[in-house]
């Protein structure tokens, strides 16, 4: 095929994204620099976000048999792109300056993060498993070494080891399901298996045993249950940043791709599969809901609580028509900016690296009389991701609901409501905490003057947004519906 102007047009956002990754390892390899490391990284993935704008006046565009570019993938890149950013400003603050911060060479966490980002970019323009395999890996693959950055503390390699054992697991379990897939349709791409699982009818006992493994090997990555033991242990034991990238950009991207794999492939969301999908999302609520009542640590509460938000997601994935598409894409925007947030609080107060992340609950406790603005950032925060009205949560949680209802999936509606009841006690735990009368005893405590550095701009620029949506969803509700509509036709 012969590539035009239109093609270099549509992966730009791709393309941005490879060429700052080549300059900051080039950068690095000449001279090592954290804050010049951080500034070509930052312009680098604000490019890449505007790129998206002209990206998007020659969408839809199969760009290879593998991608294509149309007006959902340019959401979910942008989403992407988005967390990415958030999560290198948030390093930046982490890591620290000079003598005083993390011990190491602090440069190669933007190079790490870059990759992955670029992984994240491919996979949620896939068309094709053979591009969502790709993506997928290029995704993962950084992320075991990000994971275990923080390689001075046992728990960050432990987490490390654990990450890459069990991802390895998961991508072996889906290359078996990509494999009697292709064995029963013939062919690799979505639209190919799409039409071959349609023209039977119902899909063979080999399509939905590979739909089924595949299925395994993407729960892994989304950390649904059964499949979410490493969760609360790599949350705890990674860097706060990387923690916050690890449940918003990567999870977004892998959730994007099953959504289209799914939604080209209606009937692989048919008979014993749509049972076992329903299946996960119930247990999927009530455990992850549950095990995060008996946390008294911070990131892994939001672990657990994660597990659940992904529960609540698969109720529009198992509903697929209607509202569905509209509900994850506003759900997952929802999510992302409350996640974002919440980390940002704990790598503000574990700022600089001090050898251990501010995450155990009784080290927030009276944060309201030394830290009042981002004890408020946190608040906001627990409240979206309860679902209180007013914040952006709420509307996210609204959609999935009315999805349920006009599918008429009561057992998943009901599972829902007892699981967003369970989550109100324990976010309100949080927050109570925060306002509790001070302590003598404490370890860690965000810098002074923290909301005048980038890190704590973006993170009362984030509260103010998951506010704003709250309040006035228009905006989005109308970018979501469009990425839906063009995806659906």
């Amino acid at each position: 095929m012969e590539f035009t102007t239109q093609h270099f047009i549509a992966l730009a956002p791709m393309l941005i994204t490879t060429i700052t990754t080549v300059v900051v390892m080039l950068a690095i390899a000449w001279k090592r620099n954290h804050s010049q490391t951080f500034l070509l990284s930052t312009i680098g993935l604000n490019l890449a976000l505007l790129s998206i704008l002209p990206a998007l006046k020659v969408a839809p565009l199969a760009v290879t048999p593998l991608i294509t570019i149309d007006q959902f993938a340019c959401l979910y890149m942008a989403i992407m792109l988005v967390a990415t950013l958030a999560c290198v400003t948030l390093a930046h603050a982490y890591l620290g300056e000079g003598s005083k911060g993390y011990p190491g060479n602090r440069e190669e966490l933007y190079l790490l993060l870059l990759m992955s980002a670029l992984g994240g970019l491919v996979l949620v323009s896939a068309n094709h498993l053979a591009g969502l395999f790709i993506g997928l890996e290029l995704l993962s693959v950084p992320v075991y070494g990000l994971v275990a950055y923080a390689f001075f503390n046992k728990r960050s390699l432990e987490a490390g080891i654990k990450y890459m054992v069990l991802s390895a697991a998961g991508s072996a379990f889906l290359l078996f399901g990509m494999a009697l897939l292709y064995a029963d349709a013939g062919s690799l791409s979505f639209d190919g298996i799409g039409k071959a699982l349609a023209s039977t009818g119902m899909p063979s006992l080999l399509a939905q045993l590979g739909l089924g493994m595949m299925l395994v090997g993407l729960a892994f990555k989304l950390s649904l249950v059964p499949f979410h033991l490493w969760t609360p242990d790599v949350y705890e034991g990674a860097p706060a940043p990387v923690a916050a990238f690890l449940a918003t950009a990567s999870k977004v991207a892998v959730f994007a791709v099953v959504v289209r794999l799914f939604m080209l492939s209606p009937a692989a969301s048919s008979g014993v599969l749509s049972t076992v999908l329903a299946v996960i999302a119930v247990a999927s609520i009530l455990i992850g809901n549950l095990l995060a009542l008996t946390q008294s640590n911070l990131k892994r509460l939001l672990g657990y609580s994660s597990i659940a938000h992904f529960g609540y997601l698969l109720i529009a994935l198992i509903a697929s028509k209607g509202l569905a598409l509209e509900a994850m894409g506003v759900y997952l925007v929802t999510y992302v900016i409350t996640s974002l947030g919440a980390f940002g609080v704990i790598t503000l107060m574990s700022s600089p690296y001090a050898g251990r992340d501010a995450d155990a609950l009784y080290e927030y406790r009276g944060l309201f009389w030394r830290r009042p603005y981002l004890t408020a950032v946190l608040t906001v925060m627990m409240l979206s991701l309860a679902g209180i009205p007013l914040t952006a949560g709420f509307i996210g949680k609204f959609y999935i609901i009315a999805t349920g209802v006009e599918s008429q999936l009561w057992w998943l509606v009901g599972a829902l409501v007892i699981g967003s009841a369970i989550g109100v006690y324990y976010y309100l735990r949080v927050m109570v905490t925060l306002y509790l009368v001070e302590p003598n005893l404490r370890r860690h405590d965000a810098p002074l003057k923290w909301e005048q550095r980038t890190g704590g701009v973006m993170l009362l620029a984030i509260a103010l947004l998951a506010f704003v949506l709250g309040v006035y969803p228009q905006p989005l509700l109308e970018m979501v519906q469009q990425a839906g509509l063009q995806l659906i036709g």
